[in-house]
């Protein structure tokens, strides 16, 4: 019989002054949660004992704890769903507030509702009885908003940034943080923006963060745990109690991978898995650093209690048969060890690690090895990053400029810095200059046919019209294709050449580059980078880590522009008149021969520069506005 408004009204009332026993979300899941067969290997009542490890977490979320913001970076199938839908429960039954839970996207949040908590909804009276309506057309019990008795639950997805904006809670509980888009179509942090909406309870509110890690570098969750106390469960040793955190390394097993043991951190005593039930009902969580007021948990898969994950032997299996296979071995990592990856090659490529390698040479004036330049160019919507980048035998490469030039590529005004910046020659080591052989421009912008317009005008040498290839493997440029419609939407017989780029591939490239320079003494590196160029540029164009699950390369820094358009110079290296990267000995033997040739040559305050295949006369550079040049970057044009 459904109730009549003043029978709600009191029973809302009378929940909300009813006195209440202080109790933990452990207790309140021990005394009321029941587990659904639709998800739970073990259905039935709820037993906090059966995974020791979930207590602390669960209760730190409790209403009195003091606590207001708890992360879990921890693995697949150790119930960090189970405390989430925990936590949720006790809100709605002990504690109603308004709550809000986030899942990455539409799919994840339909899986959350349907498997896990219509179905504990169902199992559970308190909760029945605490919702306002279970009628399926009420407005009060919709699928993803439910009304209860002195609270709301709202659950979201990042895909709908206003509705992430538009509700404020006491109780937040964002789950698999790290598949999480980095922005919303509008530009903001998601998990920002869902951290706000907890800003109207500064004294009761509670957050909770859940997610297996992902990159390092770029894992969210990786990075609210370092801000964390940074909490591991201690176990004690069977044999000498000596108490440690289990780690993967004190795992050990035989050649033919068929009997494994954990080896004491202490003593070396020999610990068998049959050990493992007594050590965690024994184990403790103690904090790494223990000044944080944020708690933060993280736990691998060597405390799978029996029954409930792999044994030990099974995940040596996974680990022997991910070696060799670095999507496979991430996959491990992230999702048994809860662990951040890191590809063994990028860990020389840090931004403080390049830094320390920049040389003392000045920027634009080329280094004497330096026999050929060329400049990517990238278009945001109130500037162009213009990377001028010198190459020479085997491809080695320097970083001769680095400008951001301020101004909307819809306007004329910035083209001409464009025009002056390139156009300008470069002093040459060795006397004589060399200037830009080949320019590359980035069309997927907001300013696509301005940049296809200037393309068009064939202001500067070479230029080209560039995008990055979908597919991960294209080569570095590929067959150019032809556009025949103008900026003013007309057909154009003349068109504009639009080049792929293989984007991933040439990332791969120059990362490998930097790695493999990491010993190397400065004459016999790959790769160059002047000591004028300011701590942003080395952040930039290490901004980036490659992702071999997703299979592709994901931004730890915003600005990525020094990356995106040091790729671009590169293809603008393989450009068919071009094609530095196949020049032979005897190619590169010829420029330097036309360079030493040309050097000191002038007529009149003319600059003659000879090159390869045309000799070409250059007016003095015109005066420009240093109002010009971006101060973020300490320019000197």
């Amino acid at each position: 019989m459904s109730l009549t408004a003043r029978q709600r009204i009191t029973k809302v009332i009378g929940r909300s002054i009813a006195p209440r026993k202080r109790i933990s979300v452990s207790e309140w899941a021990d005394e009321h949660r029941i587990l659904s067969g639709k998800g739970s290997a073990e259905p039935g009542r709820w037993r906090t004992s059966r995974n020791p490890p979930l207590q602390e977490p669960m209760d730190a979320m409790s209403a009195r704890s003091g606590v207001h913001e708890v992360v879990l970076r921890w693995p697949v199938q150790f119930g960090k769903t189970e405390i989430a839908l925990n936590v949720v429960g006790y809100y709605m039954d002990h504690a109603p507030s308004p709550i809000m839970v986030a899942l990455p996207g539409d799919a994840s949040r339909e899986k959350w509702v349907s498997q896990k908590f219509l179905p504990m909804l169902e199992t559970c009276d308190v909760l029945q009885r605490a919702l306002r309506s279970t009628a399926s057309r009420d407005s009060a019990n919709q699928r993803y908003f439910k009304d209860f008795s002195g609270g709301l639950i709202y659950i979201e997805h990042a895909g709908s940034p206003q509705r992430l904006k538009s509700n404020s809670v006491r109780l937040l509980i964002v789950d698999e943080l790290d598949e999480f888009a980095s922005n919303t179509p509008a530009g903001d942090d998601p998990v920002q923006m869902l951290d706000e909406r907890t800003s109207a309870f500064p004294a009761t509110y509670k957050r909770l963060h859940i997610s297996s890690p992902s990159t390092k570098g770029v894992s969210r969750i990786d990075k609210k745990w370092e801000e964390s106390d940074q909490r591991r469960f201690h176990v004690p040793c069977p044999h000498c109690g000596e108490m440690q955190a289990l780690e993967w390394s004190g795992l050990q097993w035989t050649p033919d991978g068929k009997q494994c043991w954990y080896a004491c951190s202490a003593n070396g005593c020999m610990i068998e898995e049959h050990h493992k039930t007594q050590m965690i009902r024994w184990g403790r969580w103690v904090a790494e650093n223990p000044d944080s007021p944020i708690r933060g948990y993280t736990i691998n898969c060597l405390y799978y209690q029996i029954g409930l994950g792999p044994r030990w032997i099974d995940l040596v299996h996974e680990w022997r048969k991910a070696q060799g296979d670095p999507a496979k071995l991430k996959t491990f990592v992230n999702s048994r060890l809860a662990e951040s990856w890191e590809d063994p090659a990028m860990r020389q490529v840090k931004h403080n690690i390049i830094r320390d390698r920049a040389e003392p040479y000045r920027l634009r004036q080329a280094p004497a090895q330096v026999l050929a330049i060329t400049a990517g160019c990238d278009t945001q919507d109130d500037r162009v990053p213009v990377h001028i980048i010198g190459w020479g035998r085997g491809m080695a490469c320097w970083t001769l400029d680095y400008v951001e030039l301020p101004g909307d590529p819809a306007d004329d005004a910035v083209w001409l810095s464009v025009i002056e910046l390139l156009n300008r020659p470069i002093d040459h080591a060795l006397g004589g200059t060399l200037r830009v052989e080949a320019a590359a421009f980035d069309i997927a912008g907001h300013r696509t046919e301005a940049v296809k317009a200037f393309v068009r005008d064939h202001k500067v040498r070479r230029p080209m019209a560039v995008f990055g290839a979908t597919n991960n493997n294209a080569p570095i440029i590929g067959k150019p294709s032809l556009a025949d419609i103008n900026w003013r939407g007309q057909r154009d017989r003349r068109g504009v050449k639009l080049w792929k780029v293989g984007t991933v591939n040439a990332k791969h490239q120059l990362y490998a580059w930097l790695g493999t320079d990491a010993e190397k003494p400065a004459e016999l590196r790959k790769v160059h980078f002047s000591d004028d160029l300011p701590e942003d540029f080395f952040q930039g164009v290490t901004s980036e880590v490659y992702d071999p699950k997703k299979n592709r390369f994901d931004k730890r820094f915003k600005r990525n522009e020094p990356l995106d358009t040091w790729v671009y110079g590169y293809a603008a290296a393989h450009h068919p008149e071009l094609r530095l990267h196949r020049l032979s000995k005897a190619d590169w033997d010829e420029r330097e021969k036309d360079l030493l040739a040309a050097r000191g040559k002038s007529t009149e305050g003319r600059q003659v520069i000879d090159l390869p295949d045309t000799r070409v006369i250059l007016p003095p550079p015109p005066e420009i506005d240093p109002g010009l040049a971006s101060s973020a970057w300490s320019r000197r044009l």
